[in-house]
């Protein structure tokens, strides 16, 4: 029999919020989280993109020194979220063999991999860390909440690129929905903002250069778009049966309807320009819930603001919602946070949960001249979502041609 799965709690720390709350606030506002990055090494190596949207607090300002030590900024900032979401979620009282934590990045350590490897090459192999490989292994988020919050039903990890945390919460919709736990945590982080990855993504053409003007830099379907710009953070749900939330007397923010998870088969860094994999991956979101796709009333779009991505997206979902889809609200909130690879999808379910439970679509900002190809109904300023039944779903797609898609279902 088929269980409804709900959100109890939501945690992040991203480009424009210190918590879930304070970036849903910031996002409603129209708040960019794009900034020059003031680092020696911008202009040591002559970056040719010198701006990008990072954590607007730093991690460790939430941790104990020693911890903090030990764990790479990924899994610091995996934990300060993940900590905020159990607290919000009311510390849910649940035997350990049946707390799960379901959790994702598309890189990992690598802070920690790439100071490790300076360090080999300046000072020698003995003066390399004795932490340094569980701190980059990509397994040390999933490893760091689980052991904080003793869960030991599983700790697994999801690693799908771009696709990644939502991917991770389709995973946990799935385990929860086969009984192997009864709370999950899940979501995802990441922390690449380094001179290495900020060269190796300018040279593919995947960043934008507005280096004069970062807080606009991120500008989903305008005409003048020219890439991405690169996110740091990291957001956590806890989810739950909903017989489990209800026994506990726990505040439910909406219900995690369903997942959808497919590949392209096309190319590794490039979408299919006909977004079949994407339209089968929302498909299968909306088959697992249940529902049509006339029921849907919000988009929450993966919208990178690269040329080629945002009109794959939009071919994708016109296959599935057709003349329809101009009369669907859709948020491209990147345009506000940048994007944080593995942990983007985890934070715009926190954006579609909020927007349901609200019933308000968030903005996109920077956008002042809409791509004539891409018509879709894209909402500008805080949109009320109106009465009645919600059904929202949140895209992510990834390089290698991974595509998730959640949906989600007001209570």
């Amino acid at each position: 029999m088929t269980k409804k799965i709900v959100v109890t709690g939501i945690g992040a720390i991203s480009p424009i919020g210190a918590t879930a709350p304070d970036t849903w606030a910031a996002l409603l506002a129209g708040a960019s989280g794009g900034r020059s990055l003031e680092y020696d090494w911008v202009e040591k190596y002559d970056l040719p993109v010198t701006f990008a949207a990072e954590s607007i607090v730093r991690p460790e300002e939430f941790l104990e020194r020693q911890e903090a030590k030990r764990l790479d900024p990924s899994a610091q900032l995996a934990l300060v979220s993940a900590r905020e979401a159990w607290k919000d979620a009311g510390s849910p009282e649940v035997a350990p063999e049946r707390l799960g934590v379901d959790y994702a990045t598309g890189i990992g350590g690598l802070w920690t991999l790439l100071n490790g490897w300076d360090t080999l090459r300046e000072k020698g192999p003995r003066r390399v860390l004795p932490m340094t490989v569980p701190m980059l292994m990509p397994n040390a988020a999933s490893a760091a909440i689980s052991m904080d919050l003793d869960a030991r039903a599983f700790a697994r990890t999801d690693v799908s690129a771009c696709a990644s945390s939502t991917e991770s919460i389709a995973n946990a919709y799935d385990h929860l929905q086969a009984g192997l736990a009864d709370v999950i945590v899940a979501g995802g982080t990441e922390s690449v903002i380094h001179p290495f990855t900020i060269s190796a993504f300018a040279g593919m053409q995947a960043l934008s250069k507005r280096n004069d003007d970062p807080a606009t830099a991120s500008r989903p379907y305008d005409s003048a778009r020219d890439g991405f710009v690169m996110g740091e953070g990291a957001a956590t749900i806890v989810m739950e049966t909903e017989e489990h939330a209800l026994a506990r007397g726990a505040r439910i923010y909406a219900e995690i309807a369903g997942g959808g998870v497919t590949s392209d088969s096309y190319h590794i860094t490039a979408p299919d320009p006909e977004g079949r994999g994407a339209a089968r991956a929302v498909y299968a979101a909306l088959e697992q819930a249940g529902a049509t796709p006339d029921e849907v009333v919000h988009i929450n779009a993966h919208a990178t603001s690269t040329p080629v991505g945002d009109i794959a997206e939009y071919k994708a979902l016109l296959s599935v919602f057709g003349d329809r889809l101009d009369q669907i609200p859709v948020s491209a909130t990147k345009g506000a946070t940048g994007h944080l690879l593995g942990g983007t999808g985890a934070l715009e379910a926190i954006f579609t949960i909020l927007a349901i439970r609200d019933r308000t679509a968030p903005p996109t900002i920077n956008l002042t001249d809409q791509d004539p190809e891409i018509p879709l109904d894209v909402v500008t300023s805080p949109r009320s979502l109106g009465d009645g039944p919600l059904l929202a779903i949140s895209n992510s797609f990834g390089f290698g041609g991974h595509n998730a898609v959640l949906a989600f279902r007001s209570v």
